[in-house]
């Protein structure tokens, strides 16, 4: 059987899957289901968690990052000093756009772990030429 693709995993995606009213959940309740080997950035789930807490309570957000805990075959990458340096290259070559520090970690982890597939509905995060899954 082939190895599934490595994709990159956004807010966007964790938060359409996890709310039941965003109109993207039919799409990631199916990618959930059969994931492949997925990676995120410490700041996409720090990002993930603020939105629960701001937009439901304590109790979301802490469902949130036990969902996370509990996903099988997630590598989330540290954000450090390296990380800000690589970021803030991908932040001045696309000046031009309105990308978040994490946009730009995660346009960064991508590249060099060459992941090529990102789920994701933010198109910023297609910049470096990665499909998204929407």
């Amino acid at each position: 059987m082939a190895r599934k693709t490595d994709c990159y995993i956004d807010t966007a995606a964790f938060i359409a899957f996890l709310d039941k009213s965003d109109s993207y959940h039919p799409l990631f309740r199916r990618l959930f289901s059969d994931p492949p080997p997925l990676t995120t950035s410490t700041l996409v789930v720090a990002e993930g968690h603020g939105w629960f807490l701001r937009r439901y309570d304590q109790r979301r957000a802490l469902e949130f990052l036990n969902f996370v805990e509990a996903l099988p075959a997630l590598t989330i990458e540290a954000f450090d000093i390296d990380a800000i340096t690589g970021a803030r290259v991908l932040l001045r070559k696309f000046s031009d756009q309105a990308l978040t520090l994490a946009d730009a970690h995660g346009l960064a982890v991508m590249s060099s772990r060459r992941i090529r597939v990102c789920w994701s509905t933010d198109r910023h995060m297609s910049l470096t030429g990665a499909t998204l899954v929407t």
